[in-house]
């Protein structure tokens, strides 16, 4: 996992009333109780801001739970870009509370920059699939085709197309499905009739 900058530590024990809830409820609580800090933009963190959470909400939260809703909120976008921009960590009551030091922006910005990374490596992987799909989908409308037309021998045609006999059935089967689910397409005459609006043409 990479580390992102600097996770708040962890307070060194959880009162034992707290109840457990999930991260969501727990988000929705610190809004309530912090607004300052919790409820709007998200704000660089104090350093040590769980001891100061449960000194301030004792019995509210259990350690595990504020932990997880930190790791999570820290490790977020919007909380990474505001370690980025910002020059002050903040307490509960949104009051400056430390300077941010160029070494977390760096470690902030270098995830970031990562994510963008991993993001475009996707969308270009994506892409790539999607254009070889489209390549070999037109390969099986084109085999169904010449296949449907052929005086060939079916051998011959295996061999004129470089496909093997026990291929070929799935091959034209799955390109008739192909052919059944793609939208009915004018005749090309009818289309060069059709004004653009849509109306045909009159004679």
């Amino acid at each position: 996992m990479t580390s992102t900058p600097e996770t708040p530590p962890l307070a060194e024990a959880a009162t034992p009333s707290a109840p457990e809830m999930s991260p969501a409820a727990c988000a929705q609580q610190l809004k309530q109780l912090f607004p300052a800090l919790f409820g709007g933009v998200a704000k660089p963190l104090k350093l040590r801001i769980q001891a100061d959470i449960q000194e301030r909400a004792p019995g509210v939260f259990t350690k595990p739970v504020l932990s997880a809703f930190l790791r999570r909120y820290t490790a977020s976008h919007a909380y990474l870009v505001a370690i980025t921009k910002a020059a002050q960590r903040f307490d509960l009551d949104g009051a400056p509370a430390g300077e941010l030091s160029d070494e977390h922006r760096k470690v902030a910005q270098d995830e970031l920059t990562r994510r963008r990374a991993n993001t475009e490596a996707r969308r270009t992987a994506e892409e790539a699939s999607r254009a070889l799909e489209d390549q070999q989908r037109h390969n099986r409308a084109h085999l169904l085709h010449d296949f449907e037309r052929t005086t060939l021998t079916e051998a011959n045609f295996c061999a004129l197309k470089g496909v093997s006999a026990e291929e070929l059935p799935g091959l034209l089967e799955r390109a008739r499905q192909e052919a059944q689910e793609r939208p009915p397409q004018l005749d090309p005459r009818e289309q060069r009739q059709r004004r653009p609006g849509g109306a045909p043409r009159r004679r």
